[in-house]
């Protein structure tokens, strides 16, 4: 059955990893998949993917730190499949140490990718929604969105302000039937996307399908129901 019939979805950071495994799930649902990342020969290696199973999807090379490519990214999916319902920022990056020993071009790198990112793509998905009155939005932030340790400060603070945004984004969304969520996840095997079930089942961290299918779940609940965040850690985690 395919539940997402229909839906045309941009997921970011969708070469590899989380990303990758979205993007995949969504093709099998029957979405029109848009795969976004800097790495344009791993994105049309996700594409060869989605369409080997009878998907339909479109790579397109996109830098979400540039103003410029992403625009031309929702410009590009709408000319080609005529509308967005669901946007998935999952690009992302990890980057500094302890707060003391993080150099100023390691905090710029991953403010740029993680927030300024985020923010361009949300900002730009936004309006074609608005247009529309309607879609999703899913922001991948993280348990270090909700919590912090030592040794994450620079993460954990990107993380953190798209908490801010989703939130807010939301409120703005609601008169226009835009719904906005967050999922954090915490230690998911990106590596596994592409491993067989043995290798996902010997690993102690989270099968990146299982955030796919919590997307998934967003995107298919009813339009008066809306989940703000969703956290998905370990099996055995603090809290």
């Amino acid at each position: 059955m395919h539940r997402l019939e229909g839906k045309v979805a941009i997921v970011t950071g969708s070469s590899s990893g989380i990303g990758k495994a979205i993007a995949l799930r969504f093709g099998e649902e029957g979405a029109k998949v848009v795969v976004a990342a800097r790495r344009l020969n791993l994105c049309e290696q996700t594409v060869v993917q989605i369409r080997e199973k009878q998907g339909a999807a479109l790579a397109i090379q996109t830098d979400i730190s540039d103003e410029r490519q992403v625009d031309t990214l929702i410009q590009q999916t709408v000319a080609r499949y005529g509308s967005l319902d669901i946007l998935v920022n999952n690009a992302g990056i990890f980057g500094g140490g302890c707060v003391a020993d993080t150099d100023t071009a390691t905090f710029d790198e991953v403010m740029a990718t993680n927030l300024r990112g985020t923010f361009l793509c949300c900002r730009a998905g936004f309006q074609q929604m608005k247009q529309q009155r309607g879609g999703l939005i899913i922001n991948m932030s993280s348990v270090a969105g909700i919590q912090a340790w030592a040794g994450t400060g620079t993460y954990s603070a990107s993380k953190h302000a798209i908490m801010a945004l989703t939130k807010s984004l939301a409120d703005e969304g609601r008169a226009f039937n835009i719904k906005v969520s967050a999922i954090c996840p915490g230690g998911v095997a990106d590596e596994l996307v592409d491993a067989s079930s043995q290798d996902i089942a010997r690993s102690e961290k989270i099968d990146p399908f299982d955030i796919a299918e919590t997307a998934i779940y967003l995107a298919l609940l009813g339009p008066h129901a809306v989940v703000h965040q969703i956290v998905v850690d370990r099996v055995g985690a603090d809290w």
